[in-house]
């Protein structure tokens, strides 16, 4: 390890170990939290709820923070860029990050999303990357009808879709039910071949 990277790492842990004994706790995204004990020393208590990544265009905003909403309503770990970016992040790094330990990933499509050029495309494509290498049968990209609109061929041919019109209510359930049923199956399979285990594109 450079010298650099060795002041910057205990840089950080000097910095968590103060909050930890202040009474704080920290965060690691899409992994856990460490929080102080009765004892006096330290705990990590890893994220056990679905994570899930929001793709969408800033236009669908209304209808992802909605989608949001209703997931941490209902126990997931819900990742959106405005509710879980920090200002000065690297923000093509960071989600890339989130895209690579979420257990699900919704891409919500619209007429808007499917024309416009950026992030939601890369969004799109580096899912898909993930998604290649894992085993068939397991559920990954979930793609979400906003409205009536063309959903690309290469995802149709592959993705069953959800609308979520022209009832929303039913149209989250059967996402719930997708994300619960696979989250089961994930909690029997092994260690080595559940969600826990998906890699990021090399």
């Amino acid at each position: 390890m450079a010298p650099n990277s060795r002041s910057t790492s205990e840089q950080v842990a000097r910095i968590v170990r103060q909050c930890l004994e202040q009474g704080g706790s920290v965060e690691i995204d899409g992994l856990g939290e460490f929080r102080s004990d009765s004892s006096g020393g330290f705990q990590f208590l890893p994220h056990t709820q679905p994570k899930i990544f929001l793709a969408y265009v800033v236009e669908d905003l209304e209808p992802a923070e909605k989608l949001y909403a209703y997931f941490r309503a209902q126990g997931f770990d819900a990742w959106l860029d405005r509710k879980r970016l920090l200002p000065g992040q690297n923000w093509p790094r960071s989600i890339e990050q989130a895209i690579s330990v979420s257990d699900f990933f919704v891409a919500c499509f619209s007429r808007r999303a499917i024309g416009k050029r950026g992030g939601f495309q890369s969004e799109l494509r580096y899912a898909l990357d993930c998604a290649s290498r894992l085993p068939l049968e397991e559920v990954f990209l979930i793609p979400v009808r906003l409205e009536e609109c063309h959903i690309p061929a290469r995802i149709s041919r592959e993705f069953h879709y959800v609308d979520l019109f022209p009832s929303w209510e039913k149209g989250v359930e059967r996402i719930q039910a997708a994300i619960r049923k696979e989250a089961k199956a994930a909690a029997s399979r092994s260690p080595q071949t559940g969600p826990a285990a998906r890699l990021a594109p090399t």
